[in-house]
């Protein structure tokens, strides 16, 4: 059927190791339509420039385009990966397990915004197109590209879940995962976020709001055309020293160029919740977010200087009170522990879709999956037992040293 379409229609598939070879227009009309902000030209072209996700880096741009005649009709973000880094997907396991079978695990093919855990990879399609059809052709190729070049398995991660069924029948196989997601419960103000809670975390999260206009601090918001060069630049700053304090875990992925480059292009995007104090002009600490639409997204965060509560107002209130404000109905923090869920962001499921080429693998992961997957979804349901809304008890709780938001 697929061979059929092609030749019937003319289409033809491109592989293309550079973003800038696609015309930012004929790809944007494709990626705008999206409620996710990280598939769009700017974002992936700079992460590209920027050199950040690039083969150096581990990270080998390899995009799949569909074309009709010369109109881009499809596209599928992907990348060749030697390691598993800056995914957010711990497939490590996976990897070990190839191992010591003496199979070889990379490269791997991956689709996702590198380096942001945030839900809404799918396949970039025109509009107007059968969606189904042109999935199916672009499946067909990657398979045939998977398997002429002996690529272990494709993978794509926080999937849109509208298009996780259609590829479930295309038989990719899902893995649940979680992450915190705060949803707007037609507040309309901070208070009434607040009002949700039980009296002993209410008490808490004023305290933690109190401690740093005690400390003299104050938070402006930057976006649109609020927003300058010059601060863009200073992320990294922020970003790099978090990184640098905690390891491993706080993996410095993006270049100062990145940062440099979202000026102008992208800063409508942009929004960055900084903390001055009252001598300063200068940040001492700041998450930076994007947004789009009803949407609001965390990234990174920093603080030069140590003040209690800082990060818990950087990366949840501040946001979360601006969100109101501009009707957000969607808050995803960005990566990190539960101490989100005592600030309202219940555990909440997502998932990545994978295909082993390798035949004991394949073989491994049909046998395993739903038992992993039953474990996640208890281990959700155990999370969202505890979270402090009223009717529950909850306890006072150390702050984390730093975790990005």
């Amino acid at each position: 059927m697929v061979q059929n379409l092609q030749s019937q229609y003319q289409y033809r598939t491109q592989w293309i190791s550079r973003l800038s070879e696609v015309p930012q227009p004929a790809w944007d009309a494709m990626a705008l339509p999206m409620a996710t902000p990280f598939f769009e030209w700017e974002w992936l072209r700079n992460l590209e420039t920027s050199g950040s996700a690039v083969v150096r880096a581990g990270w080998l741009p390899q995009h799949l385009t569909l074309w009709r005649n010369h109109e881009l009709i499809a596209a599928a973000p992907l990348y060749l990966k030697g390691h598993s880094r800056g995914e957010f997907v711990f497939d490590y396991q996976w990897a070990e397990l190839a191992e010591r079978l003496g199979i070889s695990y990379y490269p791997k093919l991956l689709g996702m915004s590198p380096f942001t855990p945030a839900e809404g990879y799918r396949f970039l399609i025109a509009p107007g197109e059968d969606e189904a059809a042109l999935s199916q052709m672009m499946v067909y190729e990657i398979d045939a590209f998977c398997q002429q070049n002996g690529i272990s398995g494709c993978h794509f991660l926080y999937v849109d879940p509208a298009w996780q069924s259609q590829m479930e029948g295309l038989g990719f196989r899902p893995w649940m995962h979680h992450n915190y997601v705060w949803q707007n419960q037609d507040y309309g103000d901070f208070n009434d976020y607040l009002a949700r809670f039980n009296a002993n975390q209410r008490r808490n999260i004023k305290r933690e709001r109190k401690s740093v206009q005690k400390a003299g601090l104050r938070f402006q918001v930057h976006t649109g055309e609020i927003l300058t060069a010059d601060l863009c630049s200073r992320v990294y700053d922020f970003y790099s020293d978090t990184c640098d304090k905690f390891g491993w875990w706080g993996s410095k992925y993006l270049t100062p160029k990145f940062f440099q480059q979202l000026y102008p292009q992208y800063r409508d995007r942009v929004v960055i919740f900084a903390a001055y104090t009252e001598a300063s002009s200068s940040p001492v600490g700041l998450s930076f977010c994007l947004t789009k639409r009803d949407r609001l997204y965390g990234r990174y965060w920093g603080a030069f200087e140590d003040y209690n509560h800082l990060h818990f107002n950087a990366c949840y209130y501040e946001p979360i009170d601006w969100a109101i404000q501009q009707g957000i109905q969607v808050f995803d923090p960005g990566a990190g522990g539960r101490h989100k869920q005592r600030r309202g962001f219940p555990a909440t499921p997502n998932h990545s879709l994978h295909r082993f080429y390798e035949p004991t693998l394949s073989q491994v992961l049909e046998q395993h999956i739903e038992r992993i997957n039953a474990a996640e979804r208890a281990e959700i349901a155990l999370i969202n037992q505890g979270l402090p809304v009223k009717g529950d008890s909850c306890a006072t709780e150390p702050e984390p040293g730093g975790e990005k938001g």
